[in-house]
């Protein structure tokens, strides 16, 4: 199976479906449904653009987030524990619904950058 996702052509696509944190991860950025909260932030050299700020979502309602970055890292949803590899040059897309209220910071592991902050209410 790794061999598939590997060497197919089209977007890779895991979704996880444990009881409390049920997300897709896509290797792709598909275009935001109608309805969705979403972001797409690039990091480029150490630096998030755009720049750091806020993602607002209802309780509810899906959320998309786009992330490419020149250097490999993760991307992790504190609060949501949604967690993505980020291959250097390839946008990867989480998409999970905004079941938790709050504000959860939104970053990257290995360089500890806060790409947004996700504000459910």
């Amino acid at each position: 199976m790794a061999a598939l996702l590997v060497a197919g052509c089209g977007p890779m696509s895991r979704t996880h479906r444990d009881p409390g944190n049920s997300h897709e991860v896509v290797t792709s950025a598909p275009a935001p449904a109608p309805g969705e909260a979403h972001a797409e932030i690039r990091v480029q050299g150490g630096r998030v653009s755009p720049p750091s700020g806020w993602l607002e979502a209802r309780r509810g309602q899906p959320v998309r987030i786009t992330v490419t970055s020149d250097v490999a890292d993760e991307l992790h949803v504190h609060g949501y524990d949604v967690e993505a590899e980020l291959p250097p040059g390839v946008p990867v897309t989480v998409r999970f619904p905004a079941e938790l209220t709050g504000v959860f910071e939104v970053e990257t592991h290995e360089s500890k950058l806060v790409l947004t902050q996700l504000a459910v209410r």
